[in-house]
């Protein structure tokens, strides 16, 4: 019966959420002040984001242990996704990049542009519409109505 359970993605799914969950609540709790519900210290986000991420764990944690194991279930993929997983994280690389050199307008549609080739019916068009809507929004809403001390365009260090 157990055997069959560690045959399933879930099963190592929810696992690995509860684990990032636990930690992430104990790394608040031990490093940062709580506060109150009245006044909330800087450690109270994540340590309600640990508890939420370690009840969403648990339920597919306990979803994987009552469902029945299909044998066609792999906990692998038979085809393996490595254009996709090189332009996922080569984007955040990328927006650290030319965030650094251009700013975040360059930074925010190269992240974007080159993380959304990883998808295998993404064309170039597609992932470039949708880079550039995702940079205007994005530069609206954290320089503008954020106010964040990212500038928009930059030339150099």
């Amino acid at each position: 019966m157990f055997a069959e359970q560690l045959k399933k993605r879930d099963f190592y799914a929810g696992g690995l959420i509860v684990l990032l969950g636990v930690a992430v609540a104990l790394n608040a709790y031990n490093n940062y002040n709580l506060g109150s519900l009245t006044q909330m210290g800087p450690g109270m986000f994540p340590m309600m984001l640990g508890i939420a991420l370690t009840f969403v764990g648990l339920l597919i944690l306990g979803t994987a242990l009552v469902t029945e194991h299909d044998p066609a279930e792999t906990i692998l993929p038979e085809q393996r996704e490595w254009r996709g997983w090189a332009c996922i994280l080569a984007g955040p690389l990328l927006f650290i990049f030319l965030g650094q050199y251009l700013g975040m307008a360059a930074g925010t549609f190269g992240c974007v542009f080159v993380s959304a080739l990883g998808d295998r019916t993404a064309t170039v068009k597609s992932s470039a519409i949708l880079a550039a809507i995702v940079t205007v929004f994005g530069c609206l809403l954290f320089a503008y109505v954020l106010k964040l001390a990212f500038p928009i365009f930059k030339w150099g260090y």
